[in-house]
This record gives structure tokens, C-alpha cells and sequence, in this order.
């Protein structure tokens, strides 16, 4: 019978070379030590006391997993819940809606459509609701309509990227693009109303005649909408016929130029 105590020093030390060596480990340090030499420093480290301040190495079995994946979203606006009061601004407000499920269009959106442009604008455009593309990329009036109402805002010397705030009514797209429904037109306004508030424009431009019913709450045609100015909450509110139907119907051209002229005495005289 061996007197080397199963556990220790000697016993341990040699169990662990031995497996290594059924492992094909490479050779640790202490193989290159004399006999005497590896135990003496084996058993020093066995009889060393554990500091108060050391901890035990984490048990795996006790540490929960987590699945690699994409950061936790925001947090969600839950259907029919206000819409705080946010010391941060328009960052935290959009951080806030990029969660939104106020209504069924967060069942069926790719994201929240929040905004384009500068938060401290002279101008907020707003037109009705996200597009195709506007729900693929994050942005509102991309592709050909919002191509040409950056051509329609050069003319007047305002750019989104300097000048215009850009967003929508309702913040994600409906399937199909089908027309927005009370209940989501009514989710979406508290989130526009603090926008409005947050940038404070000089004027507001409402593009289309969903955006230009829905600022001037009345239920008139565009064509009577258009050629006056309006207020929306102190705020002076100009329509006009949205960059798409301008597309379909060049016929609208001239008088969408006579709009924008409007909106631009309205800037002048705010100076």
C-alpha cells in the first residue's frame, strides 16, 4: 500500500500530469521542474489560505445562458399608454417610439418611421404615412418622391439637411398602403403632436390631402385647401399637393410652385 495520501500534493499532481498526458496536452511548466521541487511548490499552493477578498471560480451550471442576438429592444409604447413627458427631447422621443405598439401596424411594419432632417428646423414638412421604401430604409420620402421634394425645396432654399424637418402622420406603414384607419391615426397623434412641439417650426408644410385634413381638421378637398395659410397651434400651416401625386399629375406643378412661394413670404416675414 502506497503512504502518499490519495488527495494529496503528490497524488493530485501526479494524477494531473498523468491525464495530460492521455490528453496530449502540451507540457506544463512543472514538468520541467525537479521531483522534489514540483511537490514543494504544489503543496505550498495547497496550504495557502484563501484570501477574504478571493472568490471561487463561477460555477458554468450556475451562470444562466443568454443568446447571442441583436441589443433588447426599446421600450415599447404599449396600445392606449401616453406618451411621456421626456426631459431628452426629440433623441429620447424617438428611442421611445421605435418600440411603438399603440396599434396593430406594429404587428405588420419592418420599423418605426420616425423622422429625416434637422430637429431644429425653420420648416417641418409632414406628409400621410410610410411607403415601401420608407419602411425598408427607416426614412421618410425616399425614392422618386422624395427626390423631387428636395428638387421643390431647393427652389425656395431649404434642404433637409440643413433647414427641414420631414416625418409623417402615422409612423409605419399600412399593408398595401391602404388608407390609415381611425384607431391608427388616432395612435399616432399624440407622437406628432410632440414632435410639432419639440422641433417648433416657423411653418409647417402639409403635403397631400390626408396631412392637410388632418392639420387643418377639416375635411375639404386639397384643391380647397391649398392657396391660404392656416394655423395649427399658433404654428403657420401651408398645403399643398404631395411629391407623388406631382408624379402622376404634372398638371399640379404650377400651382404647387405658387404654394411654395406662399411658404417662403411666410418665412420672410417670421425673420
Amino acid at each position: 500500500m502506497s503512504d502518499v495520501p490519495e488527495n494529496g500534493p503528490r497524488a493530485l499532481l501526479a494524477r494531473l500530469l498523468r491525464q495530460r498526458a492521455e490528453l496530449g496536452a502540451p507540457p506544463l511548466f512543472l514538468q520541467g521542474l525537479a521531483r522534489d521541487e514540483a511537490l514543494r511548490l504544489v503543496g505550498r499552493k495547497a496550504a495557502a489560505p484563501r484570501s477574504a477578498g478571493a472568490s471561487r471560480p463561477p460555477d458554468p451550471s450556475a451562470v444562466p445562458s443568454r443568446p447571442l442576438g441583436p441589443p433588447a429592444p426599446a421600450p415599447a409604447l404599449a396600445s392606449g399608454a401616453e406618451i411621456p413627458v421626456l426631459p431628452a427631447e426629440h433623441d429620447a422621443l424617438k428611442e421611445l417610439v421605435s418600440g411603438c405598439l399603440r396599434c396593430g401596424l406594429s404587428r405588420s411594419r419592418t420599423q418605426v418611421v420616425f423622422n429625416d432632417g434637422v430637429p431644429r428646423a425653420r420648416l417641418m414638412v409632414v406628409g400621410e404615412a410610410p411607403g415601401k421604401h420608407e419602411d425598408e430604409t427607416g426614412l421618410p420620402f425616399v425614392g422618386a418622391a422624395g427626390k423631387l421634394l428636395d428638387l421643390l425645396l431647393m427652389t425656395i432654399d431649404l434642404s433637409r439637411r440643413e433647414s427641414v424637418y420631414i416625418c409623417n402622420v402615422l409612423k409605419c406603414r399600412a399593408p398595401g398602403n391602404r388608407n390609415p384607419l381611425p384607431d391608427e391615426i388616432e395612435a399616432c397623434r399624440p407622437i406628432l403632436e410632440r414632435q410639432i412641439e419639440i422641433v417648433a417650426p416657423e411653418v409647417i408644410l402639409a403635403v397631400g390631402s390626408f396631412a392637410g385634413q388632418w392639420l387643418t381638421e377639416t375635411q375639404k378637398p386639397l384643391g380647397k385647401l391649398r392657396g391660404a395659410v392656416y394655423s395649427y397651434r399658433g404654428v403657420p400651416l401651408v398645403c399643398t399637393y404631395h411629391p407623388a401625386a406631382l408624379l402622376r399629375n404634372a398638371g399640379w406643378t404650377h400651382a404647387t410652385w405658387d404654394d411654395l412661394q406662399l411658404l417662403r413670404q411666410v418665412l420672410d416675414r417670421g425673420r
